[in-house]
Formats: C-alpha cells, structure tokens, sequence
C-alpha cells in the first residue's frame, strides 16, 4: 500500500525511515522524552542512510525527492516520537530552502547528510509573525552582522547551519534570509528548553551578538525574505507540520487501542473494547484522522499540480491537523480513563506533544483568520 504515491526512490526511502523508526527512534523515545534528550541516534542512523539528503538533488548528491516524501517520513517518525519527527521536518525546511538558493558547497554537505539544519524565523520581538522580523543585519564590506533574539528554535545548539531571518540589510523589504553556521561567534543560548511536550527537540531561545557571516551567505536577494517565506517555507512548513499532528494521531490511537485491548475485567473477563461507548470513540478517533489524510493528500496534488486552491490548502493544512491532533488525542486519554496518566500506556506523551502544533506560527487563529480572508476574497498578508 502507498498512500502517499511516492516514486520507486521515495518508497525505498520510507522504507528505510520505517526501519529507523521501528529500531532506533521507537526505543529511545520514552527515555528521550524523560530527559529531553536530543536525538543523536536518529539522526545518525538518517545520516547513515543517506536519508537527511532525502530532499537534496540528485546532483549534489541527494535523493531527488520533495515535498511529498518528506511529509510521508515526517508522519512515520512522528508515529514513535514526534519530537524527532520535529528535528526532522525542520532540517527538511532548511534543506528545501538550501536547494532553491544555497551554494554547491552548503547543497553538497547536507545531501552528503553532513549538515543538520533547521529554521530560524521566530523571536521575541515578533513573536508568531515570523514573517516580520525585529533582528537585524548590518552590512560590513564583505560581512552581516547579525543581531537578534530567537526563540523557541528547533535543534538550538545542535543544527550545523540556520536559515535565518532578520531584516535586510539595504533597507527593502520587509526581510532577508541567511545561511548562519551553528559554531558561528556571537551564537549563544541562554535557557535549555524544558518543556511540557516535544521535550526532546533542542527548541530553545538564540541570542546572537555582534554575529557576522559573510555577505554571500545570503539565502536569496537581499530583502526579498517574505518571498522565499511565503513560496518555500510556508508550504514546506505546513504540511509536514500537519504529517507530524498525522502521525502523532496515529501513534495515540495505536497506544490507546493496545490497552483498550489488554485491559479486561475481572469479573467476566470482557476488555474495555467491547464496551460499545468506548469504540464509539475509536471510530471517531479513526475518522479524524483519515479525514486528515485525506485533506493532506490532496493538498500535496494541488501543490504539485499547481492548482487555483493550493495556497487554500497550504493554510488549511496545518491548522485542520493541529486541531484534529487536539481532539483525538483528548479522546483517548477520555477511553483510556486514569490509566491514560501513565506513563507506560503511551498516551500521555502523544497527548502533550499534540497540544504544540497548534501553538507553533502560524498559530492556529491567525490561521483561520488568514483562511477567512482568502476566502472572502481579501488580501491574506
């Protein structure tokens, strides 16, 4: 079964995500999530496998696959653990943003799976409206300095190269974007992140100081940022958000029906499952999540078939997902009753790692607000 319709090169990559998933990431994940521990393991075994050039063209040395194949493995991973599902759309984001306007040197190093990448857009100052960034960039000769304070970023401290945003430095436009090496001087973290959900994904604030890069690391035109936002991180971003709520879903329902299985009564040895109440809620469960699927497969055929409802789709996208992922995962920790509180049946885990989609910019209200617009035919921006 291929869902997803991946080409022959994407299914043998899934296939090969299947098997991390199912080795190495479902293994680490509770204890990873215990002690918000990133996960080095996975990445390794992605690297290994040729998987974190996934996205990477083929004649840098990647596997030629898009948008498509990275939301296929985003859901697969973030059936385990959605925090590693996390670390991986974000290196995937970067990445697909690297192939539209890196150099042959930053393409060749993260399709030879030697660079770990993610996105840095969000700050303080501008908060969810990553798309109007406070930090600055200063032109110096050859060099940017670069000042700002990030926050809440995927792989802080880890990633070997940040795409990042901040104003531009020649004054137009509303941003720029830059290819930022993670050793660079001037990076700092002040707080390790410690959190209620995706505990294990390194998101935590960066400060830069007096942080400078060369000129030509300019990821684009200079001010011309809100374009590549818009054009590739968007869509990127959103549906391999929503393939991480998908896959975070089905993680839930597979931890809630095993104990909906196991667990009997006593007295005359029925299991919860066969309370009629109770699969009542299975079904639900079941619906939305198919009814996500379906949404998410579409949505990537509108994308790639250039259709008049695409940009409908890309907004609708996450938001649909995050919020399905919300009651779905309500849902079993309602049928799964105290037990759902611990640890060993699953659930919880699924159930706060869910609840951060939704907060993640776009947050889920300026998403319907930007979907209202669309469709009342008003500018969205």
């Amino acid at each position: 079964m291929n869902p997803w319709k991946l080409d022959a090169v994407g299914q043998e990559c899934l296939a090969a995500v299947d098997t991390i998933a199912t080795n190495v990431i479902a293994p680490a994940a509770v204890e990873n999530d215990r002690q918000g521990r990133y996960p080095e393991a996975a990445l390794k075994a992605f690297a290994d496998a040729g998987l974190l050039g996934m996205v990477s063209a083929k004649e840098v040395g990647g596997k030629g696959q898009g948008l498509r194949a990275a939301m296929a493995a985003a859901e697969r991973v973030a059936r385990e653990d959605p925090s590693a599902a996390m670390v991986t759309i974000m290196h995937f984001c970067g990445a697909a943003v690297l192939e539209a306007h890196g150099n042959e040197q930053m393409r060749r190093q993260v399709a030879e799976g030697k660079c770990v990448t993610t996105l840095a857009f969000s700050e303080s100052g501008s908060r969810s409206h990553f798309w109007l960034p406070v930090s600055t960039a200063t032109r110096e000769g050859d060099q940017v300095r670069l000042d700002a304070v990030k926050q809440m970023i995927t792989s802080a401290g880890k990633a070997d190269l940040y795409v990042w945003s901040s104003k531009s430095s020649n004054g137009e436009g509303l941003s720029s974007i830059w290819a930022v090496p993670g050793d660079s001087a001037g990076l700092s973290i002040p707080a390790p992140f410690d959190g209620m959900g995706m505990r294990s994904n390194n998101s935590a604030p960066i400060t830069a100081s007096e942080l400078r890069i060369p000129a030509a690391n300019v990821l684009g035109e200079d001010g011309a940022g809100f374009d590549l936002m818009m054009g590739t991180v968007m869509p990127w971003f959103s549906f391999q958000n929503a393939s991480v709520s998908l896959g975070c879903m089905e993680g839930s329902l597979a931890a809630c029906v095993g104990h909906l299985t196991r667990s009997a009564y006593a007295y005359d040895g029925s299991t919860l499952r066969d309370i009629p109440q109770v699969r009542g809620y299975v079904a639900r469960m079941k619906v939305r999540i198919d009814m996500v699927r379906s949404l998410l497969l579409d949505g990537i055929d509108a994308v790639e078939n250039g259709r008049e409802d695409a940009t409908l789709r890309v907004l609708q996208a996450k938001v649909a997902a995050a919020e399905a992922s919300l009651e779905v995962n309500d849902m079993a920790m309602r049928v799964c009753g105290g037990a759902a509180f611990r640890k060993d049946v699953g659930v919880e885990r699924y159930f706060r790692d869910s609840r951060a989609a939704s907060v993640m910019a776009p947050v889920s209200d300026a998403l319907y607000d930007f979907i209202g617009k669309a469709v009342c035919g008003m500018d969205v921006f």
